[in-house]
């Protein structure tokens, strides 16, 4: 299968993980590696895509990958940065556009005969996203397609199976993206479409049988979709060497810590519960700032990890539930051009004092194949649909310093939130929901009386694997019925908000 694989270069586009995930779609597998960050093994890789910049080609700090392991070698074809790259430095010529060019275009111009843009026809709506231009050609450059403003829109190296496009496949508004990517990938570079849920568990249950051999195993649960996939996984390869660790981090949804266990039982996984939300209600005390609280809480469980990994007699390994955009959003990709987002409590080496190794068989993909390959091993599909939950749990849900009344307020919100759009039929329409505690008061009356009480936000996004989303428009009448739930029922609240920002440019968790 590795043979069959597809190296993405990063020049720091935001739209990079968006080719991974489109390639996905196509069931290829694919990595993301940043441009100067080359794998050494290029065998590995059947075809290699390089991603958009906000640099210009033109600037002397400008990515300047070495291509010469690449470039007439392998499949290549080069998006946005990666089309004005070649033509930069293959003899064209970049220039700065006389206007943005952003924005939907339509495809005026293609090279019918290409199977390049098989079942794609003229009119066709690309997205745009660029300052510079293509003026000329590269050596050897033939044009392929043009739009109405932009000239090159796309062309083809002769003698190479090199393809270059001015606009961006991988966005939705490129209506053909998915086409033309396929038209690439498999037409063109001959890459098989054979990356399915059940072959990522094959391979994954052999890795981990290769990496962990007889060795025992501690994996923290956390009662969400990447963990119990995580767990099911390890299980499958190591059986009862998997020693399972559910936490209470005393910053869990209303009966979460109980709930969970007995969602277990049966499951045939070995799992034991620690209360532990003492000790990190603690080390959180005084504590208001967003990354000092991911630090700390991440700290603990470490500390409690080891405090129970040291009573499993030759226990090596602690597994962890890390998926892609965790991945993503904590180190720049692979120590690449891309954002840091904010940092994730799972994410990175462990202490030294720690004799545990970390095995992650979920780290390279994202949430809706977590779920895919957790359905593949007949998990149950009211587990598998559970909305994603933050690792650091209500503590990033709750603005400023945490204390156990600021917790009780949080959950009692939270469950009347939750509960009322499962009653609504609303859940499994939402990709993820939650409240948020404000560190704010605001005067409200009751009973002819003043309040000065907290105030609740409310937040559901759809997304398809959280690395974009967008806000739900929940209906008037049930954020009616809520808002009035909470404020009657749960002391110290008297105004609720609901949140209608998007991501980006703000993030789905407020913290």
């Amino acid at each position: 299968m590795q043979q069959h694989n597809v190296l993405i270069l990063d020049f720091g586009s935001q739209y990079t993980q968006l080719i991974a995930r489109r390639v996905r779609e196509l069931n290829i597998y694919c990595e993301i590696h940043p441009y100067n960050k080359i794998p050494e093994n290029l065998n590995n890789f059947k075809a290699v895509i390089l991603s958009g910049s906000p640099s210009s080609v033109r600037s002397d700090e400008a990515p300047h990958p070495d291509l010469s392991e690449i470039r007439g070698k392998k499949p290549l074809l080069a998006v946005c940065y990666g089309a004005q790259y070649l033509a930069h430095f293959s003899g064209g010529l970049v220039a700065p556009s006389n206007t943005r060019e952003y924005g939907r275009a339509n495809l005026s111009f293609i090279k019918k005969e290409e199977e390049f843009f098989n079942e794609i026809s003229e009119g066709s709506q690309v997205w745009m996203s660029h300052s510079d231009t293509i003026k000329d050609l590269p050596t050897n450059g033939i044009l392929l397609a043009s739009t109405h403003d932009v000239k090159n829109a796309a062309y083809k190296i002769e003698g190479e199976t090199t393809y270059a496009i001015q606009f961006h496949p991988e966005v939705y508004h490129s209506t053909d993206g998915k086409q033309l990517l396929q038209n690439f990938l498999v037409n063109i570079a001959g890459v098989a479409q054979t990356w399915t849920p059940s072959s990522f568990v094959d391979e994954t249950v052999a890795n981990i049988k290769a990496k962990v051999g007889n060795d025992k195993v501690v994996l923290g649960l956390s009662g969400g979709v990447d963990s119990t996939v995580a767990a099911v996984l390890l299980h499958k390869a190591i059986g009862s060497n998997l020693h399972c660790i559910f936490v209470n981090n005393g910053l869990l949804r209303k009966n979460e810590f109980t709930d969970v266990l007995k969602q277990y039982e049966g499951m045939g996984l070995n799992v034991k519960g620690v209360d532990a939300s003492a000790r990190f209600l603690n080390e959180l005390a005084g504590l208001s700032d967003p990354e000092a609280k991911r630090k700390a809480i991440g700290k603990v469980f470490i500390d409690v990890f080891d405090d129970e990994a040291s009573q499993i007699k030759d226990a090596k390994w602690l597994a962890q539930g890390t998926i892609y955009p965790d991945v993503i959003e904590s180190v720049s990709v692979n120590g690449g051009p891309s954002a840091t987002i904010k940092s994730h409590h799972n994410v990175g080496g462990l202490p030294d004092f720690m004799k545990l190794k970390i095995v992650e068989p979920l780290r390279m993909i994202f949430k809706d194949e977590v779920r895919r390959v957790g359905a593949s091993m007949g998990i149950d599909k009211d587990l598998l649909g559970r909305h994603p939950f933050p690792g650091p749990g209500l503590a990033i849900r709750i603005l400023g310093d945490i204390t156990a009344e600021k917790v009780r307020i949080l959950q009692e919100v939270d469950a009347i939130f939750i509960n009322g759009l499962k009653e609504d039929g609303l859940y499994n329409k939402v990709w993820q929901a939650g409240a948020i505690l404000l560190p704010v008061n605001s005067v409200g009356v009751m009973g002819d009386e003043r309040t000065y009480e907290k105030v609740v936000a409310l937040r559901a996004v759809e997304s398809t694997d959280g690395m974009t989303a967008d806000w739900v428009n929940l209906p008037y009448e049930f954020l009616q019925k809520t808002s009035n739930k909470i404020i009657n029922n749960v002391k110290g609240v008297n105004r609720v908000v609901y949140d209608i920002s998007s991501k980006p440019p703000a993030t789905i968790e407020w913290e």
